[in-house]
């Protein structure tokens, strides 16, 4: 799958978040884990949310953070939820894999609960503080599925594509007051939830493991790799930096080139 050029635990982006808090949602493992990671490195105060508590534990323990766990599927939970931070990265996902006609609907209403309404509801809350303060970044984790579509995925794209959209709404009104929203768009990314994938893809599209990575996973991009999970953390470290204040609206594409294409 070609060479990974990223080294976990090196940074690029010269970041001082120092004094400021940050929440990541799903942030017990793959890009959530590494967001965290990299902000505490800025110097941030770091809130690891995740529905598994204990790996959300072990995370805010090695950073020095909070853990918080919580089921964003849950409105209950969603509404008891305080978000006091300064950056919000709306990371927490799941998938499912399925024909249309096979798609369980309570699946596709769980999927939209966790990757569109659970971001709007915690921007929601953060934004006051932010405008109060004249500052904020609101960074989500899409994906080139909230640019494009590919079978068997109708919740994840529906999701992500909603995403896409409240994030340029966040952005227009978040701009007055000095807060930045974007949309980072990665191909595959080397974490647990793709991995997972490749077994589901197999099945439904009756091709082996091996050939989903090989025709599904890597067809489109020119740089034959997954993307490495601290890719898009220093991304979304460059994103609060100074230098990226002018940055809102935008779906930054981190796909080889995948979408550069028909």
């Amino acid at each position: 799958m070609g060479e990974s050029f990223v080294t976990p635990g090196t940074t690029a982006v010269n970041l001082d978040l120092t004094g400021r808090s940050a929440l990541v949602t799903g942030a017990a493992s793959g890009i959530g884990r590494a967001c965290a990671e990299r902000l505490a490195k800025a110097g941030a105060a770091v809130t690891v949310l995740d529905l598994n508590g204990e790996a959300a534990r072990k995370v805010a323990d090695g950073i020095g953070g909070e853990a918080v766990r919580a089921d964003l599927a849950d409105y209950a939970a969603l509404d008891s939820l305080e978000v006091e931070a300064d950056v919000v990265v709306n990371n927490a996902g799941l998938q499912h894999v399925a024909a249309i006609e096979e798609f369980p609907p309570e699946k596709y209403s769980t999927i939209l609960r966790v990757m569109l309404e659970a971001p709007f509801r915690i921007v929601q809350k953060a934004l006051p503080r932010m405008y109060e303060k004249g500052w904020g970044r609101v960074v989500n984790i899409s994906s080139v599925h909230g640019l494009r579509a590919s079978p068997y995925k109708a919740a994840y794209i529906s999701a992500k594509h909603g995403l896409e959209g409240l994030n340029k709404v966040i952005a227009l009104e978040g701009g007055p007051h000095g807060v930045t929203s974007n949309c980072i768009c990665p191909a595959y990314v080397r974490t647990p939830l793709v991995e997972g994938q490749i077994a589901d893809q197999a099945r439904t599209r009756g091709i082996s493991e091996d050939e989903v990575i090989e025709k599904v996973m890597l067809t489109g991009p020119a740089i034959k790799r997954l993307v490495e999970p601290e890719e898009v953390a220093e991304l979304v470290a460059f994103l609060c930096a100074p230098e990226a204040s002018f940055i809102t609206g935008a779906s930054l594409t981190m796909d080889g080139a995948a979408t550069a294409q028909w």
